[in-house]
């Protein structure tokens, strides 16, 4: 495919997205019905698709609409490429700028449209009085690097990254976790790599890393990953210290990939199903579902999604998994409270209110990490059952 037949391919997408569907799905619907196009198409159709998503409220404004033609229209402005020489009409390229398209567009106005904030968000977040809370926004218009988590048990974090730079993948460590690396650029080939299947390494954000060496273990006792998903989190911990490891989560659909990634770690994890009988354990984890606002860049259509009633729902749905999880802590043990959100309602007000509901437990740490140019943003809450 040409860049220009790329660029419209990511015009259609945007458009099915803009209407309502996910973009992941969309995406793979359209590389499933899209034979002609290679990896390399793909993969740029996706990065178009994605850059315009996380930064679709300036790019509607610099490109004139808020549609696919609008937001690749503002791509190109904002890269300081003439719209005029993609958009053509000829071969596969879009079809040729409209006089109100070539007229149309202006500079996005500062605070929350430059930002690629929805006002309601921002105005909730603070950010407006908060510098901190401005950039952890502004970050999200840019995409992720790729992280890594070591497997320090296997070998060390200093030789991974020059086995990894030997095969032309440069990386950086993270000061957030001793078990981790960051890869600029979005490498692409990580998981084709024999480390990558030897277990020497598992993809993982580094705030991700940071919040499982949040999670008190000592060796031998029990952690239950209550809400576990791919269980990453679970292995992390069970990278740096022996015990009994169990993961449940409530969509067990989202644990499909643990028993191989437990299986290339080493890593024994006992799967739990809803409904069933779960164990009582000296740690327990709560990682609950949350707007994951701290984690936008990754799924940036998630951002425009969410709905303050959305929200408000979630915020009830992680009181009430708090609470069941609490029943599985033993006495002396400790409950930890996670999300990837920025937002006060789902953090340090979710924290105060499960101490008031639950006087058996005492605050331990409380700690945010917003999200930079090397990590997504993460929240962590440490509670021991005193009785």
């Amino acid at each position: 495919m040409t860049p220009e037949a790329r660029l419209a391919a990511a015009i259609g997408i945007l458009d099915r997205v803009l209407a309502g569907e996910p973009a992941e799905k969309v995406l793979t619907g359209w590389a499933r019905s899209s034979r002609f196009a290679g990896s390399k198409d793909r993969a740029a159709i996706r990065d178009h698709v994605f850059d315009a998503l996380r930064r679709r409220r300036s790019l509607a404004a610099t490109g004139g609409a808020l549609s696919g033609r609008g937001l690749i229209l503002g791509l190109l402005r904002a890269a300081g490429t003439d719209p005029a020489a993609v958009f053509t009409g000829q071969g596969h390229a879009p079809a040729p700028l409209s006089a109100a398209e070539a007229a149309e567009g202006r500079p996005p106005r500062a605070g929350a449209e430059a930002a690629d904030c929805p006002d309601w968000l921002w105005d909730l977040s603070g950010a407006a009085q908060d510098a901190a809370i401005r950039a952890a926004w502004e970050i999200q218009r840019d995409a992720a690097p790729a992280g890594i988590r070591v497997h320090l048990g296997r070998i060390p974090r200093e030789a991974l990254a020059a086995r990894l730079e030997a095969q032309g993948i440069a990386t950086r460590p993270d000061p957030r976790s001793p078990s981790a690396l960051v890869a600029p650029g979005r490498p692409r080939g990580l998981v084709q790599t024999a480390e990558y299947h030897d277990g020497l390494f598992e993809m993982q954000d580094p705030g991700s890393q940071w919040v499982a060496d949040q999670v008190p273990l000592e060796p031998g006792q029990s952690l239950l990953d209550y809400c576990a998903g791919g269980g990453g989190k679970v292995l992390a911990v069970a990278a740096r210290v022996a015990g009994e490891f169990h993961a449940h989560d409530g969509l067990p659909r989202r644990m499909a990939d643990l028993p191989a990634r437990a299986a290339r770690a080493g890593t024994p994890v006992a799967l739990h199903q809803p409904g069933g009988r779960l164990p009582v354990c000296d740690t327990v984890l709560a990682d609950v579902p949350c707007s994951g606002s701290g984690t936008w860049r990754r799924a940036p259509d998630a951002k425009w999604r969410l709905t303050p009633q959305d929200l408000e729902e979630t915020i009830a749905l992680q009181a009430q998994i708090l609470d069941r999880a609490a029943q599985l802590v033993r006495p002396g043990g400790y409950l930890v409270q996670a999300t990837c959100s920025l937002l006060r309602g789902e953090n340090e007000d979710q924290a105060e209110a499960f101490l008031a509901r639950h006087p058996d437990f005492a605050a331990q740490s409380a700690c945010t990490r917003l999200p930079d140019a090397l990590a997504d943003g993460y929240f962590v809450s440490v509670f021991r059952r005193t009785a």
